[in-house]
């Protein structure tokens, strides 16, 4: 009987925590709409959803706009009685920050150099930097859900592991992130994490089939198919940077040459400004130290979109060559939207015309003619946005990598 009551006792608290992860993503749900999401009864749901609202987790929002009958009433959870830890890296720079349940941020984006590569410390300042803006937030931490890692590299989620990044002796990042700072800790590739903010909140929200370019360091892809994330056999899919497209022989990060980022990435715009500057250009940019990243592509950008011709000529020529890539992704998977996200959409609709004239070039037009190029409206926030997505999507499961209790039981009664 014991077991039965602790097992049934789980079963609620799952069944709670769905309800507050659909309405994390919904905003505002009906009990007929919660109804169907968690497949439950009517009587189910009304009995779970009266007790989250008497412990103060959810909160009635007034009737839904009619649509013919009686306006059902709407629910809605509580922002701030639980929060979640975000990161973002690349592979030069991190960003960490607290986020509510309505992706709302309670601290300040904390941003600080951390270069990846062949840095055996890395995950050790991760970890440490982590713990502070927690400390320095002064949100306890049983009332945090966890912490989602957005990061570059060959990342197998489920098994909690970087195989290119972050390697820890005898341990898996998620073992070793969660036993340095008391929480369950999340992570997959940032460009499948940028893909997923923008299915649950962005511009491939309610669509299905979307292509999710991360144009930054290299230019990375989340795939959306039928309705869902789509990450392959190992959970490696989508290295679009990688495409063989070139024959220029350049050596790319993978250990290859040709591949789509050696000639896209956003570190190769900062390398064209420097050598055409040398080479005599005239452009606003002249005076701008290229040699600290951040600072010099956000100034790239942002001479591009006031009209400096350099600059512009530099991005024109970079979304010609996205398109070319973009042509193959057309053809294999007839999406009905390509959406540029991260880093490099803050360039804005500067990509869309060359990228546009790619596909006028390469591109079956039958194919090409009803697929969208869009900007996302999430810009460099899409990738905090998608870690703190990623802690939702496990919401309602222990995490299997920490052996710390989950931080909301006391939340959940």
């Amino acid at each position: 009987m014991e077991l039965y009551l602790l097992i049934m006792g789980k079963k609620n608290q799952q069944l709670k925590k769905k309800i507050i992860k659909y309405l994390y993503y919904s905003d505002t749900l009906s009990v007929a709409e919660l109804c169907l999401k968690a497949d439950k009864s009517l009587p189910v749901i009304s009995k779970f959803l009266n007790e989250l609202i008497e412990e103060g987790l959810i909160t009635e929002t007034g009737y839904a706009a009619s649509s013919g009958g009686r306006r059902p009433l709407t629910y809605a959870i509580v922002p701030n009685l639980l929060y979640v830890v975000s990161v973002s890296m690349d592979q030069y720079v991190s960003r960490i920050a607290i986020m509510n349940l309505k992706n709302s941020f309670v601290t300040p984006v904390e941003e600080f150099e951390l270069p990846l590569t062949k840095n055996p410390d890395a995950s050790f300042v991760l970890a440490e930097k982590i713990e502070e803006v927690i400390t320095n937030s002064g949100i306890p931490k049983n009332k945090i859900a966890g912490v989602g890692i957005g990061m570059p590299g060959f990342v197998d989620a489920k098994k909690g592991i970087n195989y290119t990044f972050l390697s820890v002796p005898g341990k898996n990042v998620t073992e070793y992130m969660s036993e340095k700072i008391g929480l369950p800790v999340f992570i997959d590739n940032d460009s499948r994490l940028i893909a997923l903010a923008e299915l649950r909140f962005g511009a491939a929200r309610n669509k299905t089939n979307v292509m999710v370019l991360n144009v930054g360091w290299g230019v990375g892809l989340g795939m959306i198919l039928n309705g869902e994330l789509f990450k392959g056999h190992n959970g490696f899919a989508g290295e679009f940077s990688h495409i063989p497209l070139f024959t220029n022989s350049i050596l790319c990060s993978c250990g290859k040459t040709g591949c789509l980022e050696t000639e896209t990435s956003l570190m190769v715009v900062i390398k064209k400004v420097q050598e055409g500057l040398r080479g005599g250009r005239m452009s606003v940019l002249k005076d701008v130290a290229m040699e600290h990243f951040e600072q010099a592509i956000e100034a790239i950008m942002n001479a591009a979109k006031e009209g400096d011709q350099f600059a512009a000529e530099l991005f024109s020529e970079t979304g010609y060559k996205i398109g070319r890539g973009v042509a193959i992704l057309i053809h294999l998977f007839n999406p009905e939207t390509v959406i540029l996200s991260g880093r490099g959409s803050l360039a804005g609709k500067i990509w869309q015309a060359p990228i546009q004239q790619a596909l006028n070039e390469h591109c079956i037009p039958r194919l090409a003619m009803n697929t969208n190029i869009e900007i996302s409206t999430l810009g460099y926030h899409a990738e905090l946005i998608g870690a703190a997505a990623l802690v939702m999507e496990n919401f309602e499961r222990r995490t299997e990598t920490s052996g710390t209790p989950e931080p909301d039981d006391h939340l959940l009664k």
